[in-house]
């Protein structure tokens, strides 16, 4: 059994040392771990820092593509190179590495396919009260759309089961947090939510500057997630309220209409109630063709998988053979195992 830890990082040099420090190196039921590092274009040497700590793996991006990115790149490539078990995690040592052990417990008992890490956010004492309940109030919106139990949707620190993670795909440029959850809970993965501590701040968050602008860039991700996996939901619910909206205009205009048929007054409430009907049936037909294109996108995500499963074996056997894998720089660091 193979564990893989990524760290997306992004101009870490610095904060690198006492990241890797705090990693487990032994996990009852893991024979072996490696450390795999993807440099989102950082230019303060993190890949080379990487490289003088001991990680075992390194793939770099010549220039900044994106925290989502890095993570599908890391994904991709953990499973190339064999892992049964990918954990995500901060490289600026957010998260306790001592908690890895319980984090990956419930994919090695067979429990769940991911595993998200809760920070238990109301006790973090550099969130503001605003920031905590925003946190609260957008893991309540992505429990509901992802039918999942998750606490802390936007927490990075999460493990997945090899199979998991071969069907995870991320189509917006900003987070993986949330858009993984909603994915994988309308796929039916089984996710458990197990607190987590946390280390005290190092930095401030690069992925945003401020609130505004967390809501401005991950509020857009949740409505379009939601839209993707519950496309029929979404619509219907819209088609609802202008069909709504339409007939009580026209029943408005018909029941002064049948009180003095000699008046030609209320038309406005006619025009208004009949353009929301037919708005009504244009959105209900969006309905049925979003459900279509749903279907289409489930099929070409299972298809991805499969081929994302295939590549996987293939380059995992090449690794176990001592070849290099296109995109992957190996340092020839050994893997951590478990003492016999």
């Amino acid at each position: 059994m193979k564990l893989v830890i990524q760290i997306p990082c992004l101009n870490e040099r610095d904060q690198l040392p006492g990241a890797l420090a705090d990693l487990p190196r032994a996990i009852d039921g893991i024979d072996e771990i490696e450390v795999l590092i993807i440099d989102d274009g950082s230019t303060d040497g993190t890949s080379e820092r990487a490289a003088d700590l001991g990680v075992h793996h390194i793939v770099r991006f010549a220039q900044r593509r994106g925290l989502s990115s890095a993570f599908m790149a890391g994904i991709d490539a953990a499973l190339r190179l064999g892992g049964d078990v990918i954990v995500n995690t901060d490289a600026d040592n957010q998260y306790r590495g001592e908690d890895i052990p319980r984090l990956v417990a419930p994919i090695l008992a067979g429990r769940a396919d991911v595993v998200v890490g809760d920070r238990q956010t109301d006790t973090i004492a550099h969130f503001s009260p605003v920031k905590r309940a925003l946190q609260r109030w957008g893991s309540r919106v992505v429990r509901r759309v992802s039918d999942t139990r998750v606490a802390d949707a936007t927490s990075g620190f999460r493990a997945m089961s090899r199979q998991a993670a071969s069907r995870l795909f991320v189509h917006n440029r900003f987070s993986y947090t949330v858009e993984t959850i909603v994915q994988g809970g309308r796929a039916g993965m089984a996710f458990e939510s197990l607190p987590v501590g946390t280390n005290p701040q190092t930095r401030e968050s690069r992925l945003f500057t401020g609130m505004t602008q967390y809501l401005r860039r991950n509020g857009p991700v949740i409505l379009r997630a939601y839209g993707m996996y519950r496309p029929v939901q979404t619509f219907s619910s819209l088609a609802l309220a202008f069909l709504l909206a339409g007939l009580v205009l026209v029943g408005r205009f018909l029941y002064f209409y049948a009180r003095d048929p000699a008046h030609s007054g209320h038309s406005q409430s006619l025009t208004l109630g009949v353009g929301c009907l037919v708005l009504a049936c244009l959105v209900g037909v969006v309905a049925m063709l979003s459900d279509l294109l749903a279907a289409n996108r489930r099929l070409l995500e299972d298809i991805l998988a499969r081929l994302r499963r295939l590549d996987g074996q293939l380059a995992a056997e090449a690794h176990r053979r001592g070849e290099p894998i296109d995109g992957i720089r190996s340092t020839g660091a050994p893997p951590w195992r478990r003492a016999p």
